[in-house]
């Protein structure tokens, strides 16, 4: 895996992305505005890719929003805040995210520390490493490393699940005309309970 640019954060690099993310919700959730990311930590220029989860805490802990990209040209701190943005529109998952919902939301910052393409995905996805991005000419999907381990998958349903999400058919993994990409990825997130932000 070497395509992108290499990256490694530390633990007070991850929390202010995740920081970074919160902020940049609110700021579009309450005022319609892009959060710039300001002073910049060293890792965050970087020109590597980054995802964002929205998750309530109320009830089963649906997911709000989801958004990002796996590759971009753009420095770590703009692609978090795109990232936060998309994940807070009506875009994302179907309803925007609203000012009475904000401090009942987890936020979590998946930063793309390498990734490549794969032939055999099946044999060369490490479960709680590699986050999947499948792509077709036509759709696009991704999930988290972390996921697989929150639901318990094993590789080929980590791979099935990516397909649905993509909305193509559970087995489009193993067509010739779509495209695998493994992403080695850090996740950050809040904790439930307001507590500090963990690496998972």
């Amino acid at each position: 895996m070497s395509e992108a640019q290499t990256v490694r954060l530390t633990y007070n690099d991850g929390a202010r992305a995740v920081e970074l993310a919160r902020e940049s919700v609110e700021s579009y959730v309450l005022h319609g505005q892009r959060e710039q990311p300001g002073s910049m930590r060293d890792a965050f220029y970087a020109r590597t890719g980054a995802f964002v989860r929205i998750r309530s805490t109320r009830g089963r802990g649906r997911l709000r929003g989801c958004a990002g990209a796996y590759r971009g040209n753009d420095q770590l701190g703009h692609a978090v805040v795109d990232a936060a943005i998309q994940a807070a529109s009506g875009d994302s998952c179907g309803s925007e995210i609203e000012q009475p919902e904000l401090s009942n939301l987890t936020v979590s910052v998946c930063v793309v520390c390498d990734y490549d393409e794969t032939d055999a995905p099946l044999n060369d996805v490490e479960l709680g490493k590699h986050g999947v991005v499948i792509d077709t000419d036509s759709s696009h999907g991704w999930l988290y490393p972390t996921i697989p381990i929150e639901n318990g998958w094993n590789e080929q349903q980590f791979l099935t699940h990516a397909s649905r999400k993509a909305g193509l058919s559970p087995l489009a993994w193993e067509d010739d005309d779509t495209t695998v990409t493994l992403f080695d990825g850090q996740v950050f997130r809040e904790r439930a309970d307001g507590g500090s932000v963990e690496e998972l």
